[in-house]
């Protein structure tokens, strides 16, 4: 069994379970962002993860270990994106990259912002106007070296 083949068995028990990330995660005690990410293939399980959330789903015993595997990350499968709500954020940072890099480089200097040590969070806010989404990404700042 592949990477591929476990997600699509993890989504399918997800399903049938009516978990949603939300729930499984507070059931694990793992941030809901990382294990979402985790669950669609970009990042590997801790075999205790893996084993907990296969007793959640009541996975097969051969999807549990491939949850613990060292992933190939990156999920698109075209650029630009053809799934709207990620072309949007794609679009967002064709926009607003260049702002973001430039106020990095203002605020720390030289380097970049980490997507090793990150962190991710995305949050409903209610506002007179209606919902909006808020998306937080939080990485540590490394300088470049030369």
């Amino acid at each position: 069994m592949n990477r591929s083949e476990a997600t699509e068995r993890l989504h399918e028990a997800k399903r049938k379970k009516g978990f949603g990330y939300t729930e499984l995660a507070e059931r694990m005690g793992v941030d809901r962002a990382w294990l979402t990410a985790a669950m669609l293939g970009q990042h590997p399980l801790e075999a205790g993860q893996a084993e907990q959330l296969g007793e959640l789903l009541e996975l097969p015993e051969e999807v549990v270990p491939v949850l613990t595997e060292i992933p190939h990350r990156g999920s698109l499968d075209s650029v630009p994106p053809t799934d709207p709500t990620i072309y949007r954020i794609y679009e967002a940072l064709q926009v607003y990259g260049t702002t973001i890099k430039e106020l990095i480089n203002e605020d720390f200097g030289d380097g970049i912002m980490s997507a090793i040590t990150f962190n991710l969070d995305v949050q409903r806010e209610e506002t007179a106007e209606g919902p909006r989404v808020r998306i937080v990404l939080d990485g540590k700042f490394l300088p470049y070296k030369w």
